[in-house]
């Protein structure tokens, strides 16, 4: 690991387009003398955290990887953050859920909040983590795109159904817009041009909480895997 530490965020499907998005989301993070920032994807993993099955399924694989693989910081890549309380019993490094980066980052900026989700099936999984932080009553609601990962993640063909989706949020009450999935991170500009509202993209979110963490945790962090590698 470099002197200036090193994030390693990871994207827990196997999508290759989805781990590019979240890569050139974070990249406007790099920057002499702060942690470099790494995203991975888990080769073997579903091809999008779709289904509860997905997301209890890459806890195993998320743990093992986080085991090996020394950092200052983890971040798991979805936004239901799948795997994040298992993670974080096989380091003392602090291990993020983009999920909540992107939530605490929306009630920074407003009292209400709206998703712009996945798929219908994303939606129980991303209520887990709202009553987890004790927040589902500052959420106005959902709206789910239903489109595939490959669809999501190209530059132009879902943009209008997103615009959409926000512009719905926006006129349920929401004073900020959450993307819900990792796949949206070249939407951002897009959907906040449209929403008239701000827009938190969960992948930069969580690169600027990472950041915060892994500094923080180079001054004394507890014991753990990731130390005794570091």
């Amino acid at each position: 690991m470099s002197a200036a530490g090193r994030i390693l965020v990871v994207n827990p499907n196997s999508s290759v387009s989805c781990t590019a998005a979240i890569a050139a989301a974070v990249a406007p993070f790099a920057a002499p003398g702060l942690p470099r920032i790494e995203v991975i994807r888990l080769a073997d993993g579903p091809p999008a955290i779709a289904t509860w099955r997905d997301w209890y399924g890459v806890a195993e694989p998320l743990c093992r990887l986080v085991a090996r693989e020394p950092a200052d910081c983890y971040v798991i890549g979805c936004v239901s953050d799948p795997g994040l309380e298992a993670a974080r019993t096989v380091t003392g490094r602090p291990v993020l859920g983009m999920m909540r980066c992107a939530v605490a980052a929306a009630l920074a900026r407003g009292e209400r909040f709206g998703i712009v989700a996945f798929l219908e099936t994303s939606r129980p999984r991303q209520r887990r983590v709202l009553q987890a932080m004790g927040v589902e009553q500052r959420c106005v609601g959902s709206v789910p795109l239903g489109l595939d990962m490959e669809t999501l993640t190209d530059p132009v063909a879902p943009r209008a159904r997103l615009q959409a989706a926000a512009r719905e949020l926006v006129a349920m009450g929401a004073e900020v817009v959450v993307l819900g999935c990792a796949g949206m991170a070249g939407h951002r500009a897009a959907a906040e041009d449209a929403a008239g509202v701000p827009v938190i993209e969960p992948c930069q979110a969580a690169a600027a909480q990472a950041l915060l963490a892994a500094l923080t945790a180079r001054r004394g962090a507890a014991p753990g895997r990731a130390d005794a590698a570091a």
